[in-house]
């Protein structure tokens, strides 16, 4: 591997100039920091990490917990568009993605976020309160989280009332007035969706019967093929039933398909995220699209800006709104 030295005699400067051209000190010359920089490419100079984390007290490497309860892993389509896009801000940064987990050997989190010197870590899960995430979230380790709030720390949000509240102001603007609602477990998400439900139908007076409140799993068709059956079997059965995302939805529509019921001549539905599987079901699924690039990009950048500007960079809660993506799937009722 080609040394500082050998760029600074290839070069004509001196091996502190390229140094500095290397790190972007000011002091030396755009032109000069160009020609070092050129060099170093033809040579297929790379920086000594170790060398640079000494240098640094850095090591430009960004830890993820990514938590999923259904254990989808990186198949669920909506969690790992948030993670790629943080991934792609991260690296045009100058930072590496390395996954944290709790694996025998590494202890918890927060141990193995020290064993591999991460600078700070992104924290993605559907769930925040065990001891673990906890124990991270209170440490002096830079972090940033999505969909959860803590005092000092930032949150990206996806705008999980607003969701709530347009898909359900959507299906009354269609003239719809018996509208379930079947959603995931008691997180601090499923809340913001219910209160912006019930604040849409309580503008437009229209009392849910608490049976249509109806608790599933997040990414479970089998949960809400369960969950639809119930609904479908009450005495005065909805005429619109919301899902907590378009995988669960799945299962509902295949509930539906075996009770005899028609989407959406029979029943109309909604999903949530907007991921693409959304818009190839047929008939489209009308669904509430959370903006997973957006929240993934602003969650990198947040991170790095808390990791290289601690004294400076505030802790705040952003909120990504997102917008209904419409199908399909909602018919328009006659009264």
């Amino acid at each position: 591997m080609p040394t500082i030295k050998e760029i600074s005699k290839a070069c004509g400067v001196s091996p502190a100039t390229v140094s500095k051209a290397l790190n972007d000190y000011p002091d030396v010359s755009e032109e000069t920091k160009e020609i070092v920089r050129a060099c170093a490419k033809d040579l297929h100079y790379l920086p000594n990490a170790a060398a640079r984390q000494l240098k640094t007290n850095t090591s430009h490497n960004i830890g993820v917990v990514y938590k999923d309860s259904t254990g989808s892993g990186l198949s669920h389509e909506y969690f790992s568009a948030v993670l790629d896009s943080a991934k792609e801000e991260a690296e045009k940064n100058g930072y590496d993605i390395t996954f944290i987990s709790d694996v025998i050997g590494y202890g918890s989190y927060l141990e193995h976020c020290r064993y591999r010197r991460c600078d700070g870590v992104l924290m993605v899960s559907e769930e925040f309160s065990s001891p673990q995430m906890q124990e991270l979230i209170s440490s002096s380790v830079p972090v940033v989280l999505i969909d959860y709030v803590v005092n000092e720390r930032s949150s990206i949000l996806s705008d999980n009332i607003d969701g709530g509240y347009s898909l359900a102001n959507y299906f009354i603007n269609k003239g719809h007035k018996r509208i379930a609602f079947v959603h995931g477990e008691r997180t601090s998400v499923t809340v913001k969706r219910l209160k912006g439900f019930y604040k849409a139908m309580e503008e437009s007076g229209i009392n849910v019967p608490d049976e249509y409140i109806v608790q599933a799993r997040f990414h479970d068709p089998d949960s809400s093929s369960d969950a639809t059956k119930k609904l479908m079997a009450l005495n005065n059965p909805p005429t619109a039933i919301m899902y907590p995302d378009d995988f669960s939805y799945i299962g509902g529509m295949n509930a539906l398909e075996k009770l005899g019921l028609s989407i959406p001549d029979d029943v109309s539905v909604a999903g949530y995220d907007g991921v693409n599987l959304s818009q190839v079901l047929r008939p489209k699924l009308t669904t509430y699209y959370q903006n997973a690039a957006e929240i993934g990009r602003v969650s990198a950048k947040k991170l790095i800006e808390t990791i290289e500007q601690p004294k400076s960079c505030i802790a705040e809660q952003i909120i990504i709104s997102g917008k209904i993506l419409e199908g399909k799937s909602v018919a328009t009722l006659r009264e």
